[in-house]
């Protein structure tokens, strides 16, 4: 059920606005929900506890960033951990930082950017295997 937002703003009619959208009652089952959407759209769904919240969170092929809102701080880190998704905010979203990495679980990405971890992503690994002594060694022996 759209509660607001869901059009183009008036007066732009060039260019790609969308007006911040709610979309309330969604189920695990539609599109917006399963698709990686990033425009400025909410979505509402209803869960009756921890373990549908987590299982409703899974329950797509992707995996790049949501928020856990609660003043239970054991069960923030308890429903962060069970998450599958690559940055978790917890009672806030921030700009992103260059030193945090950035990148999603399953079909969200691969590797991350920024970061210790995205500047590793620009290294290629070389193994050298040197052997100083010039008798035969292994199965050459």
């Amino acid at each position: 059920m759209l509660r607001c937002g869901g059009r183009r703003p008036e007066g732009l009619d060039e260019g790609f606005f969308y007006l911040p959208t709610v979309l309330d009652e969604c189920t695990s089952g539609m599109s917006v929900i399963q698709d990686e959407s990033f425009g400025p759209v909410l979505t509402v769904e209803r869960f009756t506890g921890e373990a549908e919240a987590v299982r409703l969170a899974n329950d797509t092929v992707y995996g790049l960033a949501g928020a856990v809102w609660t003043t239970d701080e054991a069960k923030a880190q308890r429903v962060v951990s069970r998450l599958r998704i690559g940055t978790v905010w917890i009672n806030d979203y921030h700009p992103y930082v260059p030193q945090a990495e950035w990148g999603g679980y399953k079909q969200s990405g691969f590797g991350r950017e920024l970061g210790p971890s995205g500047l590793a992503e620009y290294r290629e690994a070389k193994h050298i295997w040197r052997n100083t002594d010039p008798s035969p060694q292994g199965w050459f022996a």
